[in-house]
């Protein structure tokens, strides 16, 4: 037996309110090693109560449900527990999904992906170390992001150190963790303690809010290489 294999499974929710969708996701993701789907929910409502009863690490969350959208559902999944919000949406540039993005969630992936692209997500957002998707991560929050907005990152300069400064706007091109190690010639825990106290100093939870201050205050700006 691996390493691997004595780890703790990934447990799922999926919040959707076709039941077909639901039922897809769950005969995809529960054939996979490493992946337990703990529950199912119809709208927002059951997703926020499921999430606090069942405890899991992902949340599965559709952006128009029922009852309650999937937008306040992540504020309140976010702000109630220890999981993580993947958004599966159905268009990339939905505004439903940025403004999903800043109540808190940690990804979205489409609908149409292939099977291995949304597991890839779930792992990527359990991890948290990178961002899902980070071409169309990007794009959606650059397209999102008011022209002007912000105050250029005046804020952030007086927050974080000039490394921190450095590596912030590395995440916001999308690299993970081991790409900036790479880049800065780092050790990688070395830039986990970076990335670390930049969520801290910025007061977010993982690398997409943090991506989404630096571009909403101007630190970075649509079209930075």
């Amino acid at each position: 037996m691996t390493a691997a294999d004595e780890r703790e499974p990934i447990r799922l929710l999926i919040a959707d309110d076709d039941g077909l969708v639901r039922g897809g996701l769950r005969t995809l993701l529960a054939n996979e090693p490493g992946l337990a789907v703990v529950g199912e929910a119809a709208d927002g409502f059951a997703a926020v109560r499921a999430a606090q009863e069942l405890d899991p690490d992902v949340v599965l969350m559709d952006v128009r449900m029922p009852r309650l959208d999937g937008i306040e559902a992540t504020r309140r999944v976010v702000a109630g527990g220890r999981a993580r919000v993947l958004v599966v949406t159905t268009f990339e540039h939905d505004d439903y999904v940025y403004e999903a993005l800043r109540a808190g969630a940690s990804g979205f992936v489409l609908k149409r992906a292939e099977p291995e692209e949304l597991v890839q997500a779930v792992r990527i957002v359990a991890g948290g170390e990178s961002l899902v998707f980070p071409q169309l991560t990007r794009a959606l929050i650059a397209r999102s992001v008011q022209p002007g907005a912000g105050d250029g990152g005046a804020r952030l300069l007086t927050v974080l150190t000039e490394r921190e400064a450095e590596i912030l706007r590395l995440v916001a091109r999308g690299m993970s963790n081991a790409d900036v190690a790479d880049e800065l010639v780092l050790a990688v825990h070395t830039v986990k303690t970076h990335v670390a106290r930049i969520l801290a100093k910025l007061a977010v939870r993982d690398r997409t809010q943090a991506v989404v201050v630096a571009y909403e205050s101007g630190f970075v700006r649509p079209g930075d290489a």
